[in-house]
């Protein structure tokens, strides 16, 4: 599946939520959902209602959605959390959890999960003191994940020192003076804030 290159904004009335992929945008008065709360297309206010197959599907693709992935990547956290120790659908939301571009959104780095992709895509994170430019990485318990200490000058990250600490998962410490976060404990189900039922798509993918 290729990279999704449409409006954000249509992506969260498909699915009829705040997935939150325009960051501030996501919190005013000219988000989609608050002006036209209906699906997209033609049809989408006389829409009938989902079969069971339906409603799994759009789970999934909300979930997708959210962390930012296509298919084939979203897959393979599945097919790895089942070969994990626990319940495959928590295994596999603290797998998206970890993921170095989530936790720079989860910091605070970033107001959304597309531009700390983007933030790491160009090599301005470090993890343990070592650049890491992969989206993908997953962290682990006590990696320091940090601003690159030649960069801490940039427009962009002299505003957000001087900016208000928001609130964060208890998995995750960040000082916006030194712009370097700490990984406390790997994420559990409890830590997932998003309205996500995990266990539509294990239903989905099992079948």
């Amino acid at each position: 599946m290729a990279k999704y290159t449409g409006p954000d904004c249509r992506q969260c009335r498909r699915e009829g939520v705040k997935l939150f992929l325009k960051g501030e945008r996501c919190m005013s008065a000219k988000c989609a959902i608050e002006k036209r709360p209906t699906p997209p297309g033609q049809h989408g206010a006389g829409r009938k209602k989902a079969s069971s197959y339906a409603v799994q599907l759009r789970e999934k693709q909300k979930t997708k959605r959210i962390y930012g992935l296509c298919e084939k990547q979203f897959r393979g956290y599945f097919d790895k959390a089942e070969t994990m120790r626990g319940i495959s659908g928590e295994n596999m939301l603290s797998l998206l959890e970890r993921r170095l571009d989530n936790v720079v959104f989860r910091m605070g780095i970033a107001p959304s999960r597309a531009q700390a992709r983007q933030i790491v895509n160009h090599a301005l994170i470090t993890v343990n003191g070592k650049t890491v430019n992969i989206p993908s990485f997953l962290v682990k318990k006590g990696d320091v994940i940090a601003v690159k200490e030649n960069k801490v000058d940039k427009t962009y990250f002299k505003n957000l020192k001087e900016g208000k600490s928001i609130g964060l998962v208890k998995w995750l410490e960040f000082d916006n003076e030194k712009l370097s976060g700490r990984i406390v404990e790997l994420p559990t189900r409890e830590d997932i804030v998003e309205n996500i039922e995990e266990h539509l798509i294990v239903e989905l993918y099992s079948k």
